[in-house]
């Protein structure tokens, strides 16, 4: 059975570290003396952009075993299709996940744009289909339509794009999208579909993802939590005669002792500002799987208020980055959680770190080796699951 660990490429800036410095890599915050890509040289522009950085941190993923990297899109990032575009040709092997929201791009352009890209890659395309959190993000978008009937647009999305990816003639008539005689042309008919990455915690999210998804994608949560939830999707995906497969999303701090690791997390959290932990960081949205993450922090004077099982920690957030729970030990307690995912159903994983270049190196050389054996990270051998506890 496959098992596909994946890198985040980060599309709006790189920082050196977990303790609330300030982005330092990329053209999102001002370049100052010791900034990367770009930089200054004698005080002016070196003439390097960031996608430089991004194509390093995929090369550098790519060396270090990783199967591909997930691309975010937000209203702050660099375009992950032109980012993934551009690093294809930079990479060998190495898939490249675009995350998208269907709402923004037409099914049948969807389905032209990745079927030039596998063409492009040889087949490195796959898909993170976002349908989006509300609140004045999604406004960002121009995007007013409410929760459910966001996930009544994806499906619709789907039923068109995989309509026509083989040719046609293909006729659609839905609430969103009407298409009369669509389907590629010639070449671009019939190449590999790109393997379907699909999040959402409400039951509109699990109706649309059990329909047509290859991995149901999950933050990482308290292990008991993503259990309950796996089977909630296991059962509507059954149910449909089709067969689950599962993702999760998670933050590593993985150090060679446990003390180093948390020590990471504490100077992190020194530099919260007080008003920030008052307040919170979770704004105005009504997407379910955010307010399960929210949850986890109603506690939140200390750090270590927001360990919620062994080696889990719910307060990434607020050291300037999301999902907010991730996992945090030593080399071998960080395989062990994800042996622990591994026991409960995941089937794959896409896992970050800061610096995303070199813990690129440090979870590939440091990590992976421990999880199972370094085979759980290539497409084509056989994964052996030992039970653990949990």
């Amino acid at each position: 059975m496959a098992f596909d660990v994946y890198w985040r490429i980060p599309m709006a800036g790189d920082r050196s570290s977990w303790r609330n410095a300030p982005k330092t890599r990329g053209d999102f915050t001002p370049t100052v003396p010791g900034s990367i890509d770009p930089g200054l040289r004698d005080g002016e522009p070196d003439g390097l952009s960031y996608l430089e950085y991004m194509i390093d941190v995929a090369r550098a993923a790519e060396a270090a075993g990783f199967y591909g990297g997930l691309l975010p899109s937000f209203p702050q990032t660099d375009d992950p299709w032109i980012a993934a575009a551009a690093a294809a040709r930079a990479t060998t092997t190495f898939r490249f996940m675009v995350a998208f929201q269907p709402g923004f791009l037409h099914p049948v352009h969807a389905a032209r744009m990745s079927a030039s890209f596998q063409r492009l890659s040889e087949d490195r395309l796959v898909y993170n289909i976002i349908t989006g959190g509300g609140g004045p993000e999604q406004l960002w978008w121009g995007d007013t339509t409410e929760h459910d009937q966001r996930y009544v647009r994806t499906r619709e999305f789907l039923d068109v794009l995989k309509g026509v990816w083989d040719g046609g003639p293909f006729d659609y008539d839905g609430r969103f999208y009407q298409v009369r005689d669509g389907g590629l042309p010639g070449p671009l008919a019939g190449q590999p579909k790109p393997d379907l990455y699909f999040s959402g915690s409400s039951d509109a999210g699990i109706d649309a993802a059990s329909e047509h998804a290859d991995y149901y994608l999950s933050w990482l949560e308290h292990p008991d939590d993503l259990k309950a939830k796996f089977e909630r999707v296991r059962e509507r995906t059954s149910a449909l005669g089709r067969q689950a497969r599962f993702a999760v999303r998670a933050h590593v701090v993985a150090r060679p002792t446990e003390e180093e690791a948390w020590e990471e997390i504490r100077l992190g959290w020194d530099n919260v500002p007080p008003e920030v932990l008052e307040k919170g960081v979770f704004g105005v949205s009504d997407s379910v799987g955010a307010q399960r993450q929210a949850a986890y922090q109603n506690e939140r004077k200390r750090y270590e208020d927001l360990i919620i099982a062994p080696n889990i920690w719910a307060g990434v957030a607020y050291l300037g980055d999301m999902p907010t729970v991730g996992i945090v030990g030593s080399y071998e307690q960080v395989a062990e959680r994800l042996d622990d995912l591994v026991a409960i159903g995941t089937d794959a994983l896409l896992l970050s770190g800061l610096p995303h270049l070199e813990e690129a190196y440090r979870v590939g050389e440091e990590v992976l080796p421990l999880f199972g054996g370094v085979a759980r990270t290539e497409r084509d051998l056989e994964v052996v699951r030992e039970p653990v506890a949990i």
